[in-house]
């Protein structure tokens, strides 16, 4: 359902030279698997996840959503993709209903639809207590909630979560990663991007490693394990960094 081809993106610096924040990364993703794409700050996750969701467009390479060329398509694109990052922006002079209305509404839905889809949504992540207040009233954690709701209220067949949990309580955080776990069942594509290695070792049913941006390695948690001879997934990833710096110290 998702796959990229050599996707590259390159920021120009006429200054300090050419930043190569995504260097040729090919995935492919199936429908009902949620993916993790794990590595530092700095190493290209976001990038690589905006050119995904369309957001910025590929330098080279190529990538597809549901079979549709995120460059050639991007309004299809964003019709089948909810993208939430930690730091996606709300409205502050809406409040948390009217902003995932609003949202709502830019997908087309039907106003009955909406209003049940709201209903659930608020119910699930507790949503009631503040769902007439404005944003900009809201506490980081609260705001956070409305970005997760006005992410899936479309029912979008791929998901793609940027840092999720950041600023969330526990409690939040757990009823999130339980939503992210049901979307398997539905059958949907979930990217989930963390530094959290418990969280995506507990989630994923594959995870690439993306370092200075380039994947270091992909698959299952115990195929990393065994290419790796490590015993957890932070000791993968120490690993697969620490090889990927001696290879470019001798380079």
């Amino acid at each position: 359902m998702i796959r990229t081809e050599n996707l590259t993106k390159i920021f120009p610096d006429v200054g300090a030279g050419d930043t190569v924040a995504v260097d040729h990364i090919n995935l492919h993703i199936k429908a009902g698997t949620i993916f993790g794409l794990l590595g530092p700050n700095g190493a290209g996750k976001t990038t690589a996840l905006r050119m995904i969701s369309t957001v910025l467009r590929p330098t080279e390479g190529r990538a597809w959503v549901t079979d549709l060329d995120v460059t050639e398509h991007p309004a299809e694109v964003r019709r089948r993709i909810g993208f939430m990052s930690g730091n996606t922006a709300v409205y502050d002079r809406m409040t948390a209903r009217e902003m995932v209305e609003y949202f709502g509404r830019l997908h087309g839905m039907d106003e009955s639809e909406l209003a049940k889809k709201i209903g659930d949504i608020f119910d699930t992540f507790d949503m009631r207590e503040f769902e007439n207040r404005l944003c900009g009233k809201l506490s980081t954690g609260q705001k956070q909630k409305v970005s997760i709701a006005r992410t899936i209220i479309h029912d979008p067949p791929v998901l793609v979560f940027d840092e999720p949990t950041t600023g969330l309580d526990v409690i939040v955080a757990r009823t999130m990663l339980e939503f992210i776990r049901s979307c398997r069942r539905d059958d949907r594509v979930v990217i989930f991007s963390t530094h959290h290695m418990t969280e995506a070792e507990r989630l994923c049913d594959e995870i690439a490693f993306i370092h200075e941006g380039r994947i270091l390695a992909s698959g299952t948690l115990d195929e990393l394990k065994e290419q790796t001879e490590a015993p957890t997934l932070e000791d993968v990833f120490f690993k697969l960094a620490g090889e990927a710096g001696e290879a470019d110290g001798v380079a």
